[in-house]
């Protein structure tokens, strides 16, 4: 232990960084830890949670959806294709190195190689360093989402990650699901370092000394996130006190946690949808739209938001909430058993046929729960499920291969806007361009697919919400998927922490800005 603590030291002292008393030591337990630390490897909240603590992004949502700014000071459009970004001076690295635009220049290409972010950068055709500390961000054609994709650069630091490491790897090289450097060593310019890292265990965090942004009133000095996938254990474990703030806090727990004695309970409606895709390539059944249409009639998503989800959740009818761009009040839910059995009949499965299902146990709230309900449904058409439930760290590498005749996915819209959900869940798969990533029900409809590409470059709001919209009543026609409901959000933590400031819709709390309240 000794050896271990000195090597720490050692490490801690090189970031600015030392033993001494600290303003705050915190712990948060979440449902799941993230996966690696790297930034690019996963697009996922876990990932973005772990960007926004170590690394900053060159704009940032506020909790009222607009954008502040980061790592960029100031921004400006120059032309229809231009977007100019005056980076911040004097901002360090954990390395010690300064950032300059080569770091975003290095990061932005960096992105557009990978497998999960490429879709989102795809408009553009390159970031172009101007001087030290500007770039233009130049689309391939006006795009109308420019701000929401700078909140997902975030500066990595180029001289850190460039080189060969001892056995002979590329240190930029970027690895799913594997042991890459990037996804095991770390230098942003975030409010926190890592220090100690065990996966699915803990990881340990400390305040960066250097931390460019001085106003911010956080103080939290060392920060402790814990995975604990059991909801009432998560909950056990913040009423005893052996962690400081829980996410997610279960619906069935909602009470509990508000009843408590110095504990609060913090709310936020939600933007995630859940659903389930149904994959035309594993299983012919499911070819048939009139199949798919049976599957949503017979899955009773209002039910499942009311006795499972506890009524904090609102069943969705399509992609976008209610406020999204494409979002329309006629596409309902619409449960009807009836008509499921009907449509079977005409499909040729009167007597139903068997399929596979996974989904995750430890991702969304009630995951386990939400599929096991949609099985037993699926059973009273004479669909026999076989459904299997994994930890979220296992159940990533089955989806990516679409290892399922039905799984799980739920998505929050990269850009606040109902054109993301299509394009990585319902656009045609393409493996170039990264559009479809995430679309393990293999649908693909071409109208589908140019509704939305036009959408994106149309810069008038009134036609491109009538895109949009027309996109969302085809995949409702088409049941291009198993729209279930849009996830609320509920954190818990102890009154000592001032924690309404830095949650947020998009479930990434600003834990740098955290303050812990003195008593």
């Amino acid at each position: 232990m000794k050896t271990v603590k000195t090597k720490l030291a050692v490490a801690l002292m090189a970031a600015g960084l030392s033993f001494s008393a600290l303003a705050a030591d915190i712990k948060v337990a979440y449902d799941a830890d993230p996966v690696s630390l790297d930034p690019h490897e996963q697009l996922s909240g876990g990932t973005l949670q772990m960007s926004h603590m170590v690394f900053d992004p060159l704009v940032r949502y506020t909790q009222e959806l607009d954008f502040e700014p980061r790592l960029a000071a100031s921004w400006e459009r120059v032309d229809d294709k231009t977007f100019r970004f005056k980076l911040r001076k004097g901002v360090k690295f954990h390395s010690g190195n300064t950032m300059t635009a080569d770091d975003v220049v290095w990061t932005f290409k960096r992105l557009k190689d990978s497998p999960d972010f490429k879709a989102i950068f795809e408009p553009y055709t390159e970031l172009k360093k101007v001087n030290d500390y500007t770039v233009d961000l130049i689309s391939k054609g006006p795009y109308p989402l420019v701000l929401q994709t700078a909140t997902y650069i975030f500066p990595m630091d180029s001289k850190f990650y460039t080189g060969k490491t001892a056995d002979g790897k590329d240190k930029a090289e970027l690895v799913k699901h594997g042991n890459s450097y990037a996804s095991t060593h770390v230098s942003g310019t975030g409010p926190f370092i890592v220090t100690a890292r065990e996966q699915g265990v803990k990881v340990e965090f400390e305040r960066f000394k250097d931390y460019w942004d001085k106003g911010s009133k956080g103080n939290v000095d060392k920060l402790t996130l814990v995975p604990i996938k059991e909801d009432a254990t998560r909950v056990a474990a913040l009423l005893s006190g052996g962690v400081d703030m829980i996410a997610p806090v279960a619906p069935n727990d909602h009470k509990r946690v508000k009843q408590a004695k110095g504990i609060d309970l913090v709310t936020l409606p939600g933007t995630r949808i859940i659903t389930f895709q149904m994959n035309q390539n594993s299983n012919e059944a499911l070819k048939d739209v009139r199949v798919r249409q049976a599957i949503v009639h017979a899955i009773n998503n209002e039910g499942i938001v009311k006795k499972i989800m506890k009524g904090f959740a609102t069943a969705a009818g399509q992609q976008g909430p209610s406020g999204y761009s494409g979002y329309s009040e006629e596409l309902v839910p619409r449960y009807d058993l009836k008509k499921a059995k009907q449509l079977m009949k005409e499909a040729g499965y009167e007597k139903g046929f068997t399929l596979t299902m996974m989904a995750p146990n430890n991702r969304y709230v009630n995951d386990a729960k939400v599929a096991q309900a949609a099985a037993a449904m699926l059973s009273k058409i004479g669909i026999k499920v076989d459904l299997k439930t994994l930890p979220k760290a296992q159940y990533w590498p089955e989806f990516d291969v679409c290892a399922a005749d039905m799984m799980m996915i739920g998505w929050h819209s990269d850009t606040e806007d109902s054109a993301n959900f299509s394009e990585f869940l319902t656009m045609t798969r393409n493996e170039e361009t990264g559009k479809g990533q995430y679309n393990c029900g293999h649908y693909s409809n071409p109208e589908v697919d140019k509704l939305v590409e036009a959408s994106n470059v149309e810069t008038d709001p009134a036609k491109r919400a009538k895109m949009l919209q027309q996109v969302e009543a085809t995949l409702y026609n088409e049941a291009a998927f198993v729209p279930l409901h849009w996830q609320n959000l509920a954190w818990g933590a102890s009154d000592k922490l001032d924690i309404k400031p830095i949650v947020n819709a998009m479930n990434f709390p600003y834990f740098g800005d955290l303050v812990v309240k003195e008593k």
